[in-house]
C-alpha cells in the first residue's frame, strides 16, 4: 500500500497550502521550507508552474507518482475532456468517497479504514482504496461495535463539513450512497488540471 510518508507541513509550506487537511501551521510560517524559504523569491518557469499544479493534486488525493500517472493514462483514453475525466477517477476513489461523507477526519485516515476493511461497498468488504465507484454503488460501516465508535466520533468531528450533493449521507445507518458522477464544478479542484494535462502532453 504505497503512499507519502515524509513531513506533510513541508509540502504544505512548499505550496502555500493544506494539502493533506486543516493545518495550523501555514499561519505561523506561511513561507517555503529552508533557511531562505522567508526571502524566496524566484519566478517560475512555465514547466515549474505545469510541474506544481500535478504535484499539488498529487499530493492532495495522497498518490504516488506511478499511481497518478496511471490514473492519467486511464483518463486520456477515456472519451471526453481528460481533464475534468481525471479529476472524476480521482473524486470517486473509495477512499476519498470515504473522506467526502465524513466517515473519516482525512484521506490518509480513510485510505486506512479502507485498507484495513472496515468499509463495505454495496455489501461486500472493500479493501482497495484505489477503487473507483459509479452511480448506485452503496458504501457502509461494517458490523463492528470499535469501527462503529470509531467512525460516530469522526462523523461528529466532520458535521461541520458539507456532504457534496452529488452524495448521499445516511448518519445513522452510517451509510453513503454515490448519486452520480460529480461535474467539474461540484469537484471544484485546487489546480488548473488542464496545466496537468499540458505537464503530461510535453
Amino acid at each position: 500500500m504505497a503512499r507519502y510518508t515524509g513531513p506533510k507541513q513541508k509540502v504544505n509550506r512548499r505550496f502555500n497550502m493544506p494539502l493533506f487537511g486543516p493545518s495550523k501551521y501555514l499561519e505561523r510560517k506561511n513561507y517555503p521550507p529552508g533557511m531562505h524559504g522567508p526571502k524566496m523569491r524566484r519566478k517560475m518557469s512555465d514547466y515549474g508552474i505545469a510541474l506544481a499544479e500535478k504535484q499539488k493534486l498529487r499530493f492532495q488525493y495522497g498518490l504516488l507518482e506511478r499511481q497518478f500517472r496511471r490514473i492519467f493514462e486511464r483518463a486520456l483514453g477515456t472519451r471526453g475532456i481528460t481533464g475534468e475525466i481525471l479529476l472524476q477517477l480521482l473524486e470517486t476513489r473509495v477512499d476519498n468517497i470515504a473522506y467526502r461523507l465524513g466517515l473519516a477526519k482525512t484521506r490518509t485516515a480513510a485510505r486506512q479504514l479502507v485498507g484495513h476493511g472496515h468499509l463495505r461497498v454495496n455489501g461486500r468488504k472493500e479493501t482497495i482504496p484505489s477503487r473507483n465507484l459509479r452511480a448506485g454503488d452503496v458504501i457502509e460501516v461494517r458490523e463492528n461495535p470499535i469501527t462503529r465508535q470509531l467512525v460516530g466520533k469522526n462523523l461528529e468531528a466532520c458535521a461541520g463539513r458539507p456532504v457534496p450533493d452529488w452524495l448521499s449521507l445516511n448518519n445513522e445507518a452510517m451509510k453513503g450512497q454515490v448519486m452520480r458522477i460529480p461535474t467539474r464544478e461540484e469537484i471544484a479542484p485546487i489546480v488548473n488540471e488542464q496545466l496537468v494535462v499540458e505537464f503530461y502532453s510535453r
